[in-house]
């Protein structure tokens, strides 16, 4: 079973940065898939940035230019750097990963992962 431990994340004023990580448990040599959602109460969760064991990489909409993925293979770990940030992206954040590399319909959705970290709350104040 492998273990997504997240680190990161916070309370920042509208306009700040915050940078989330997520590391794997075990070592895949074929690297992880890994993404990464939010969600708020009452509502599904959503993609925000999703980076394939290959380096292709996806953006949210809402995100695209003020978030970037990245992965650190060595590490078995991605990151999200949240720049710019807005009140509207205040959410519970949870990486995910799968050892196998989700089809481009999948990227972004729940179905695509099989791996979930335990989440770690971002509040952007106004």
């Amino acid at each position: 079973q492998v273990q997504l431990v997240q680190s990161g994340g916070g309370s920042v004023q509208a306009g700040g940065s915050l940078r989330l990580s997520c590391a794997a448990s075990k070592y895949s040599r074929s690297g992880y898939s890994m993404a990464w959602f939010r969600q708020v109460p009452g509502k599904e969760r959503e993609g925000v940035a999703a980076i394939d064991s290959d380096g292709s990489i996806s953006y949210a909409n809402s995100v695209m230019g003020r978030f970037t993925i990245s992965r650190d293979n060595a590490k078995n770990t991605s990151y999200l750097q949240m720049n710019s940030l807005k009140p509207e992206d205040t959410a519970m954040y949870y990486c995910a990963a799968d050892p196998r590399r989700p089809a481009p319909w999948l990227r972004m959705f729940i179905g695509g992962y099989a791996y979930w970290g335990q989440g770690t709350q971002v509040t952007v104040s106004s």
